[in-house]
């Protein structure tokens, strides 16, 4: 299996991880602690897959532009998931230590989701677009867009758990809960494509690899013209 498809499963699981955890009916049918242990091992597989991430564009950190880009949002990216371990530890630690700490056991928190945001900035800045619109037409187009589009919901859910107080309303909660499940979803999305197809915008060696695809397919068909 090659590093991509790796690099696909690791943010998979810890994506899941991340869907499931903030639904209060599993916290209730599991209890908190082991809420909070979904959350933390999602966290690392984070943090694998960052890894994994990081170490395909290493290679690329001094090439193109593309290649430099790749590189910038996986450590920046890599660096948030560290953050998200501290977090989901401290909030495994407090569940173990606090048998009514059944609100909200894990949300997202302000560093890691300003280096998420970050790096999704990063990603999508460096894709191909129309303005501000991703361009259509090339395998992954949508990725960039989707997975920025987690990185914000993060950032709300960050900014709904500050707001929220202990005693905090459903709603305030519920603001937590669901954008953090979102923007789950969505890298979830991104690591299920990558790992049907093997291929994704985040790997600077795919992408020299279908741009070589290209323009041999360009020389072949004006040759044979």
């Amino acid at each position: 299996m090659s590093r991509e498809r790796w690099m696909a499963g690791l943010f998979a699981l810890g994506s899941l991880c991340f869907v499931v955890g903030p639904f209060p009916g599993y916290a209730q049918l599991v209890g908190a602690q082991a809420d909070a242990i979904t959350f933390f091992v999602g966290s690392i597989f984070f943090t694998g897959g960052g890894a994994l991430q990081s170490g395909i564009a290493f290679a690329t950190r001094r090439g193109s532009h593309t290649g430099r880009a790749a590189w910038r949002a996986a450590a920046v990216q890599s660096a948030g998931t560290v953050f998200f371990n501290v977090t989901t530890y401290l909030a495994l630690h407090t569940s173990l230590s606090n048998a009514d700490y059944d609100r909200v056991v894990w949300r997202p928190d302000a560093f890691g989701s300003i280096c998420f945001l970050v790096s999704g900035l990063i990603a999508y800045r460096a894709s191909a677009r129309h303005g501000w619109r991703p361009a259509h037409g090339s395998p992954g187009w949508w990725e960039p867009a989707v997975n920025l589009l987690g990185c914000v919901l993060f950032g709300v859910a960050a900014v709904a758990g500050y707001v929220v107080p202990a005693s905090g309303s459903p709603l305030d909660l519920a603001a937590a809960n669901v954008n953090t499940a979102l923007g789950a979803a969505c890298f979830l999305t991104c690591a299920v494509a990558t790992l049907r197809t093997g291929r994704t915008l985040k790997s600077p060696r795919l992408r020299r690899l279908r741009a070589l695809r290209h323009l041999r397919g360009a020389r072949v068909a004006r040759d044979g013209g």
